[in-house]
């Protein structure tokens, strides 16, 4: 067995609920493999949640939508070089270390390249984050990679509204020992905000920070 978070959108404070239910786990790293997982994922959070909709958002997805809504996929506008660019490229080339960064180069790489730059490695420890001309602060944790996919469903609208059919969301590669931005995560907050009524506007960072969540 193995369990899995599902992150379901929430209408209040802290805008997402983290659910992981066990399911009988598919061995292998092939496409396959994976979406034998995220059915049986799946299947085990509707078990207990049966009125609500699951979207897997990654690569991975067996949804056209979840294949869209991937930071591999997803484009953000940046302003520094006047067109879109997947999100996960400009989330990794924000990334300031104490000994190297911004890597703004990264904005121009493959989503895959600019996840795996091996810059990383021996720039030190993590410091801040960098977008537009302006440094952002590492905490909250997540806020960051949030502020960037909401603002990136805020420039592609019918994305955005597609989302607002599901309730929960799951990314099967996820490892919250390695990374910390989640995808599905920032899916779940995009929505429970909606839902809210707090993103009629285009939020700041400082909008997404305070919530405090």
């Amino acid at each position: 067995m193995a369990s899995r978070p599902v992150f379901v959108a929430r209408e209040k404070l802290p805008y997402v609920m983290v659910y992981s239910p066990e399911f009988t786990w598919n061995s292998g790293l092939s496409k396959s493999q994976q979406q034998k997982n995220i059915v049986a994922l799946h299947g085990a959070h509707e078990k207990r949640f049966p009125d609500q909709k699951v979207l897997e958002i990654s690569s991975k997805s067996t949804e056209p939508l979840g294949n869209a809504l991937s930071a591999f996929h997803l484009q953000k506008y940046v302003p520094a070089i006047g067109r879109s660019v997947p999100l996960e490229c400009v989330y990794q080339g924000g990334k300031v270390f104490a000994a190297g960064g911004p890597y703004t180069d990264l904005y121009e790489a493959a989503p895959k390249d600019a996840k795996r730059d091996p810059r990383f490695e021996k720039s030190g420890m993590l410091r801040s984050f960098f977008f537009d001309g302006e440094e952002y602060p590492l905490t909250p944790k997540t806020a960051f990679y949030d502020w960037l996919y909401i603002l990136a469903l805020k420039e592609n609208p019918e994305l955005g509204e597609a989302l607002m059919a599901y309730d929960g969301f799951t990314d099967i590669v996820y490892n919250p020992n390695k990374s910390v931005g989640c995808q599905a995560r920032s899916a779940a907050l995009y929505v429970g905000l909606s839902r809210a009524g707090l993103l009629n506007g285009v939020p700041t960072f400082t909008d997404i920070a305070k919530l405090k969540y």
